[in-house]
């Protein structure tokens, strides 16, 4: 049943499939371009942390979206190893950034607001550069895992191979699934726990609040709200190799659609949406996307003429 499925799939359903994609993939990161442009123009963005780490998200769901659209189109055709542990390397590491930075950001709210007297101390512009190398030293631990046991386990013959490029190909025994299965765990385990920790703690000081400190403080335990739902959208995006290291066992043609599944529902959308109602919510930061929104419709608009009147 599973390969006459594969079978019905003409090329030109496949064709649809791909330019699906790659239209969403435009849109979002155009989307994601708009944010980063209007945090590069105004500099009061650069010295606040929260917009810092706001910008270091836009950064890794735009480069993730892009290396993952490439993995896409390589599931279509088989690829050497080789280039295949390239690309995956970056989608591995990336993979994981967006949530680690969303935990850094619950963390730079939680000392906002319980502990303000500190905030301009631990949330300085040098302090944020220290957590920005922190999360990427973080967010490279799993891939770290993943690599190292398949270098222990992969034959040299193994890199000249041709196969479907897939973070699944790097798992050559069933203890290594395990073993990643683990490593993802507990990273979202304790991220997890931070968020839970970090919402306690404000909703203690929203209880104290009152007047002007009790507004500031409701918005920063719906600001944490949001981290956890996030975090959540990320959590099924990551448990998804999972599923598809089983659908594979199965039939190819299935683990392709089943990753084209994946990829629109619970990689593209996610990842692009989130960011932009983050942005949009924040009215200072939403101010600014307005005037640059205006000025790039102005743009548009002159070079649409321009174009028009050759």
């Amino acid at each position: 049943g599973n390969d006459l499925l594969g079978k019905m799939m003409t090329p030109y359903d496949n064709f649809i499939r791909v330019m699906i994609v790659h239209t969403l993939v435009i849109i979002f990161l155009c989307i994601n371009m708009l944010l980063i442009v209007t945090f590069v123009k105004k500099e009061c963005f650069h010295t606040s942390a929260r917009y810092v780490l706001f910008f270091v998200t836009l950064l890794s769901d735009s480069f993730l979206l892009l290396m993952t659209d490439i993995l896409l189109i390589l599931t279509r055709c088989s690829v050497q190893v080789w280039l295949c542990i390239f690309i995956c390397l970056f989608v591995l590491v990336y993979s994981i950034v967006t949530p680690v930075t969303l935990t850094a950001m619950t963390l730079e709210r939680y000392v906002a607001i319980c502990m303000p007297l500190r905030h301009g101390q631990l949330c300085s512009t040098r302090s944020t550069i220290y957590c920005i190398l922190i999360i990427h030293g973080l967010s490279s631990g799993p891939c770290i895992v993943i690599i190292s046991m398949f270098f222990a386990t992969a034959s040299l013959s193994f890199y000249n191979q041709y196969t479907i490029c897939s973070v699944e190909m790097f798992m050559l025994y069933r203890w290594q699934d395990h073993a990643r299965s683990a490593v993802s765990q507990f990273y979202f385990m304790t991220m997890g726990i931070t968020i839970v920790f970090s919402y306690v703690q404000i909703m203690k000081v929203a209880k104290a609040a009152s007047g002007e400190s009790k507004k500031s403080t409701q918005k920063g335990v719906r600001t944490v709200i949001l981290h956890a739902f996030q975090l959540f959208l990320c959590l099924v995006q990551l448990w998804s190799p999972f599923i598809e290291t089983a659908v594979l066992q199965i039939d190819v043609n299935l683990f392709r659609d089943f990753r084209y599944f994946n990829y629109v529902f619970f990689s593209i959308v996610p990842r692009c949406l989130s960011p932009l109602i983050y942005g949009l919510r924040d009215e200072t930061f939403f101010l600014s996307l307005k005037k640059v929104y205006d000025c790039w419709v102005f743009v548009c608009m002159f070079c649409c003429r321009a174009y028009l009147t050759i």
